[in-house]
C-alpha cells in the first residue's frame, strides 16, 4: 500500500524555495571554482603513500590537475 503512487504523493508536501538572485549564484559559482582549484593543487602535492591510501595513482592526479578549473564531474 505504501509503495503506491497516490499514497506517496499525498504523504508529503513540497515547499518551493525561491531561486537565489543571479549575482549570488555567480559568486557561489566562482567560489566553487576557487575551491576546485585549491583541491586540485592540494592533490598535486600529496605523497605517493597518501595517494595509495586513497586509491589514486600519480597519473590520476596528473589528469585531474590538467583539467580546467570550471570542470566539475562530481556536481553533474
Amino acid at each position: 500500500m505504501k509503495g503506491q503512487l497516490g499514497f506517496v504523493a499525498a504523504s508529503y508536501h513540497v515547499h518551493k524555495v525561491p531561486a537565489a538572485p543571479l549575482w549570488k549564484r555567480a559568486v557561489q559559482r566562482v567560489l566553487h571554482w576557487h575551491e576546485l582549484a585549491r583541491q586540485r593543487r592540494e592533490l598535486a602535492t600529496m605523497s605517493d603513500e597518501a595517494l595509495k591510501d586513497i586509491g589514486l595513482s600519480r597519473a590520476d592526479i596528473q589528469q585531474e590537475v590538467e583539467r580546467p578549473f570550471w570542470m566539475d564531474y562530481v556536481r553533474r
